[in-house]
């Protein structure tokens, strides 16, 4: 039976969501084997929160380079197990770390890559969504592992629970995996909202919110969702860069997507118009994001959604 790999996704004490998405992908091919990359001591800890989605084995490495050199490191360990295991496919969360683990992987084990697939099939054809999202790719790897990289909340998760085998691996990270040595790092403020990338729901302001987001972020918390931006927002400072929606910023795919003041630039909609719904709000009604809109407001938000928001609220009291 086919093996396949997928590194365990992590945000602080939590294994997200996007570890039983990558199971269930990986399950479609053959027996699910997670791998966790912990500190010294904390392996096991970590290991037991890997419980949801059709897993059969957890590779547990301990090593503090992990820490010390971070995506070198931890591309090194995975390369080395990799070539131990030889499995089918390796697949990875599609997120800044995660790109760049896979890329490097990729180059160590003289395997193809996939960026981005939205989809993974059972003969390990991934699927893509390119030139902002307006085609539809269907690829494989030709050579060696196929090694792919798959969108957060692109695939629906199988969440039910399971007991997997856990193993200890005992790996020497590589010299040239260690030449450089992060000496100081400071976590990512964490907020009240979800994480962008994992948020089921997420509403996003542009250039229409003239800077002023507390609109957006009032008719997002009502909701229990993340708080995106564009890139006009961003550039403009009106929002930290780390919340950007776009080719050059997040992909998301959440359950719903509103769009409010954003005109839907090919930048921006390359980076949420896989979302499973899309609602937009704009009070110009040639805006180009109503092309991507499965409903839609002509509106100026600043009337619109604070009566948006009034409603969820009556609905949830």
């Amino acid at each position: 039976m086919s093996q396949v790999l997928i590194l365990a996704d992590f945000a602080g004490d939590k294994c997200t969501k996007t570890t039983a998405e990558l199971a269930t992908a990986g399950a479609r091919v053959g027996s699910v084997t997670a791998v966790v990359l912990a500190a010294p001591g904390t392996g096991a800890a970590l290991a037991a929160l890997v419980k949801h989605g059709p897993i059969s084995n957890v590779l547990v490495v301990e090593s503090a380079d992990f820490a010390a050199h971070g995506v070198a490191a931890a591309a090194d360990a995975i390369s080395q197990i990799v070539a131990q295991k030889s499995p089918s496919a390796l697949l990875v969360a599609s997120h800044a770390f995660g790109k760049e683990v896979a890329g490097r992987v990729a180059v160590a084990t003289d395997s193809g890559i996939i960026t981005d697939a939205v989809d993974v099939a059972a003969d390990l054809t991934a699927t893509q969504m390119v030139f902002g999202g307006s085609t539809t790719v269907h690829s494989k790897v030709a050579k060696g592992v196929s090694v792919i990289t798959v969108r957060p909340n692109s695939i629906e998760a199988d969440l039910s629970d399971s007991t997997p085998a856990i193993e200890n691996l005992s790996l020497t990270i590589s010299d040239l995996a260690k030449l450089a040595t992060t000496s100081s790092s400071t976590p990512p403020v964490k907020g009240g909202r979800p994480e962008l990338t994992e948020a089921q729901i997420v509403v996003s302001g542009g250039r229409g919110t003239n800077g002023d987001f507390a609109a957006v972020e009032s008719f997002a918390d009502s909701l229990g969702a993340a708080v995106g931006a564009s890139r006009a927002a961003t550039d403009a400072g009106w929002y930290p860069h780390s919340h950007q929606v776009g080719q050059t910023g997040k992909t998301v795919s959440p359950q719903l997507y509103v769009a409010c003041g954003i005109s839907g630039a090919i930048q921006h909609r390359a980076g949420m118009q896989t979302s499973k719904t899309i609602a937009v709000v704009n009070k110009d009604p040639e805006a180009p994001i109503f092309d991507l809109a499965d409903f839609g407001v002509v509106g100026d938000l600043f009337a619109v959604l604070p009566q948006a928001t009034q409603g969820v609220i009556a609905q949830k009291s």
